[in-house]
């Protein structure tokens, strides 16, 4: 199933996306969850209603404008280093040990709407990735069985900005900036894909700069899982970037930084496409403190 969040005439709802349509979840399931974290909470009282709802055109794909899956995630979390073509062109060695920075939950975006170029940067990056939501609050999840606890993939574009992102060791500033964590368009629930083999492409101006296939990440989405729930406890909605692989803007000789007017286009075979355009950061945020 494609689980989307959208907005129709100022209404957020949720859908089953197929084929160009989108069949209301809102409408015609009378005790619907309003968003998809509460979907995930009560999917097992759900789940079985969901697959039976008939195949119906409520809405043309084209009509709605899709939201990112969850809009307020309680964590965002993110992998670096793998994929070895990435680790070979950062010059840097294979990591013994899976290395995590943080998003700010203020980075979510839209699948389709546009990234800021900072105002205090020129150091804008892109970097394609799988993204996974996960579904269950779960701890200390083995490996055979992380992927129970995955509620749906999708694709995301962790937008970078490398010169905060290197000025310290800490990673977390430089990856969350306003408006950089796009991601969507909805999610894909696991039975309808193979995790570990996806063809995953980046495009710049219609320009291809990334391709590769999931099966070439160094730690794998349930060694991903099987490792953070360790540390902590992993909740519905907490969205989880899987890795970028080689071709980063960073990485070219020169360098080659996103600027106004760019469009990064991400494509995940099994899952769709995102599509973001690059506009200069606006010089006040409505409602913040001047």
């Amino acid at each position: 199933m494609n689980i989307a969040s959208f907005l129709i005439d100022g209404r957020r709802e949720l859908g089953l996306v197929n084929e160009g349509a989108v069949t209301s979840i809102t409408q015609r399931l009378s005790d619907a969850p309003a968003d998809m974290v509460s979907l995930m909470r009560t999917w097992d009282r759900f789940e079985g209603a969901l697959r039976a709802l008939p195949t119906a055109r409520d809405y043309a794909l084209s009509d709605v404008k899709l939201l990112p899956p969850v809009e307020r995630p309680g964590k965002i979390l993110g992998i670096g280093l793998n994929y070895a073509d990435h680790i070979e062109e950062a010059g840097l060695s294979r990591p013994q040990f899976q290395t995590w920075f943080t998003k700010a939950v203020t980075s979510v975006n839209g699948p389709f709407d546009p990234i800021h170029k900072p105002r205090v940067s020129e150091m804008l990056d892109y970097e394609a990735e799988l993204v996974f939501v996960i579904g269950r609050r779960c701890k200390h999840v083995p490996a055979e069985k992380a992927l129970d606890v995955v509620f749906g993939f999708c694709i995301g574009n962790d937008v970078s900005v490398r010169d905060w992102q290197l000025r310290s060791g800490q990673f977390a500033i430089g990856k969350s900036f306003d408006t950089h964590a796009p991601f969507g368009p909805w999610l894909v629930t696991p039975d309808a894909l193979d995790a570990g083999n996806l063809e995953l492409r980046c495009f710049v101006n219609d320009v291809e700069r990334q391709r590769s296939n999931t099966r070439h990440m160094v730690f794998c989405c349930a060694e991903q899982i099987a490792h953070l729930s360790q540390a902590m406890t992993l909740e519905p909605g907490d969205v989880i970037f899987t890795g970028t692989p080689g071709g980063v803007g960073g990485a070219m000789k020169p360098p080659v930084w996103l600027e106004e007017g760019d469009s990064v286009r991400v494509e995940i075979d099994g899952i769709g496409t995102i599509e973001n355009k690059v506009v200069l950061e606006p010089e006040t945020l409505e409602g913040a403190a001047r």
